[in-house]
């Protein structure tokens, strides 16, 4: 198996790669099928290989079987990992600034008692605050 190579065409492979030894009258029995097929997964596929090389019989279980066993390690595995690797942009991402004002309800600063003119300046400042917040 290629290193991040889908579990998907590595099974191809593997099925062309026997279907063209069986072309030369060469027989396979299901154990060393299996046992070929894990042996070919690499690195990232330990602990399953180990799981299955000593929780079953690999003499007697189904290929079809391993196949699915594989697929959906890798779909598990390949969700844990992005998970994994969005968590970890997360945390590479800069905080950023935040401002917390006061806000007070004095009789001066009601909105009905404010002027316009008074009204149009604070949202001005509101914006400017905005703006360098994003920064």
């Amino acid at each position: 198996m290629k290193q991040d190579e889908p579990i998907v065409d590595m099974i191809t492979r593997f099925t062309d790669i026997i279907n063209g030894l069986k072309g030369f009258d060469r027989k396979f029995t299901n154990g060393e099928l299996v046992s070929k097929m894990l042996r070919s997964l690499t690195e990232d596929w330990n602990s399953l290989r180990m799981l299955i090389e000593n929780t079953k019989d690999v003499n007697t279980y189904p290929l079809e079987e391993l196949y699915g066993t594989l697929m959906t390690y890798e779909l598990n595995n390949v969700e844990t990992k992005e998970k994994t690797r969005r968590s970890k942009e997360e945390m590479k991402e800069p905080l950023k600034k935040q401002i917390a004002l006061k806000s007070t309800n004095d009789e001066g600063f009601s909105n009905t008692n404010m002027s316009d003119e008074k009204l149009d300046g604070l949202v001005l400042l509101v914006k400017k605050i905005e703006r360098f917040s994003k920064q």
